[in-house]
């Protein structure tokens, strides 16, 4: 099992980086899967846009990210929320995918993922992207909300701590094939 992980973000001490780590990982001792987790700085695009395209051409980097999901058997993401939304870098690099394929999860397993230091754990992003998953093929197998990271997860091991969220994680992990 291949397994593809990314954070939404471009945040380099990313929290959802060490999130979607530990959720990876999780796979990796539970299933055995090879694990490649992407940076969103390593995909860092001009600002989308139609005319872009047509003088252009798609952009390389689009691409990659599009081959990247299509050679994985099982995709995370975490999301970090950025006012209420999607992180600019993230939304950038999915609006150049999506023109390569609106279908740009290719029907793969997916988890979703999101937090955040405050109560909320990024739930309004992570309710947008759960929302609109079939709109872009994701097979989406389960979703979860890590609120009050600090308080919840163990940055020195990279682990989870709250036993109720690591068994939710855990559950929806399992379904992934």
């Amino acid at each position: 099992m291949k397994v593809l992980a990314f954070a939404a973000t471009n945040h380099k001490a990313s929290i959802n980086k060490q999130l979607v780590t530990y959720a990876a990982n999780v796979l990796a001792e539970n299933k055995g899967a090879d694990v490649e987790v992407l940076d969103l700085n390593d995909y860092e695009l001009p600002i989308y846009s139609i005319e872009r395209q047509t003088e252009n051409g798609m952009h390389p980097l689009a691409q990659q990210f599009f081959d990247k999901i299509g050679a994985a058997d099982v995709v995370l993401i975490s999301f970090a929320e950025h006012n209420g939304s999607y992180s600019a870098v993230y939304k950038n690099l999915f609006d150049w995918t999506s023109r390569i394929d609106m279908k740009v999860y290719q029907n793969k397993p997916t988890v979703l993922l999101s937090t955040s230091p405050g109560p909320g754990g990024a739930n309004s992003v992570l309710s947008a992207a759960v929302g609109s998953a079939e709109f872009f093929a994701m097979d989406l197998k389960g979703s979860l909300s890590v609120p009050s990271f600090n308080d919840n997860f163990d940055t020195d091991k990279g682990v989870l701590t709250n036993a109720e969220l690591t068994a939710k994680l855990k559950d929806i992990l399992s379904k992934v094939e």
